[in-house]
């Protein structure tokens, strides 16, 4: 019998996913018809081009005070070094609070917005991609991770973020010279509050091919007994062993998938 298959963001909904966190998946560099706003690397290095791309990209001023990141790895196989360039404007963010004379209330909300944002350096087309903005709360930049998760020739990018108290994660693959986010889901929520939910992730063989299947299990959220500031803290999670549910990859949809 077939098994049951219920789309990553239909089944996240009910525990896993951000819901209205969910951004646009650019269409970045398809082959031979590459959009003209993305840039080569070949004019200095790597870290001066990022900046200057950055900084033209998202019209950031030179006055503004900003973190720019760059996290190294080969993310395609073909042997030549990519790269994930994360971006974090803060500063941004509390100026245009202010100015919209709402910094109280912002401050309530996390601040949530565009403020985070990822590029991505092809080290074989020596290329930066657009901007890929990832809606989360400023006061903590993107947490960038790499691991084999489609092939173990080269490896997967994931990245964490935080939505006021809760924490997310997204796996992007590398299709087609173009970062593709293919699941997401949530690591905890409730931080500083009597109802909190919490889950670690595993990766074991695929079901269905060569990518490994997601597996994601409950964990503990461990209340810290000082003050903490809930939208930053960063909190204790002991791992559970109780399988939540089993994503795997399916090639047709080029998402995660849930077996039921």
């Amino acid at each position: 019998m077939k098994p049951s298959i219920c789309f990553l963001f239909a089944a996240s909904f009910l525990i896993l996913s951000c819901g209205d966190q969910a951004h646009n998946d650019n269409e970045l560099m398809q082959g031979d018809d590459i959009p003209s706003d993305v840039q080569s690397a070949d004019d200095g290095t790597l870290e001066e081009q990022a900046k200057r791309h950055v900084e033209s990209t998202l019209s950031i001023p030179g006055t503004e005070n900003y973190s720019l990141k760059i996290y190294k790895e080969d993310l395609d196989g073909d042997d030549k070094t990519d790269a994930i360039i994360t971006v974090n404007r803060y500063d941004f963010a509390l100026e245009e609070a202010a100015s919209q004379g709402n910094t109280a209330k912002r401050a309530e909300l996390g601040f949530m917005g565009s403020y985070n944002f990822i590029f991505y350096y092809d080290g074989g087309l020596d290329k930066i991609s657009p901007e890929i903005a990832i809606p989360s709360t400023p006061q903590k930049e993107l947490a960038i991770a790499f691991d084999h998760i489609s092939s173990s020739a080269y490896k997967d990018v994931i990245i964490d973020y935080r939505i006021r108290n809760a924490k997310f994660r997204e796996f992007y693959f590398v299709l087609n010279h173009t970062p593709r986010r293919v699941f997401q889901c949530k690591l905890f929520d409730g931080l500083g509050t009597k109802s909190t939910e919490a889950y670690h992730v595993k990766y074991v063989e695929g079901t269905m091919g060569i990518q490994k299947d997601i597996l994601i299990l409950n964990a503990e959220l461990v209340q810290p007994q000082n003050e903490f500031d809930p939208l930053t803290y960063e909190p204790e999670l002991k791992d559970g062993k109780q399988l939540i549910y089993r994503f795997f990859y399916h090639p047709k949809l080029g998402k995660y998938a849930i077996m039921k």
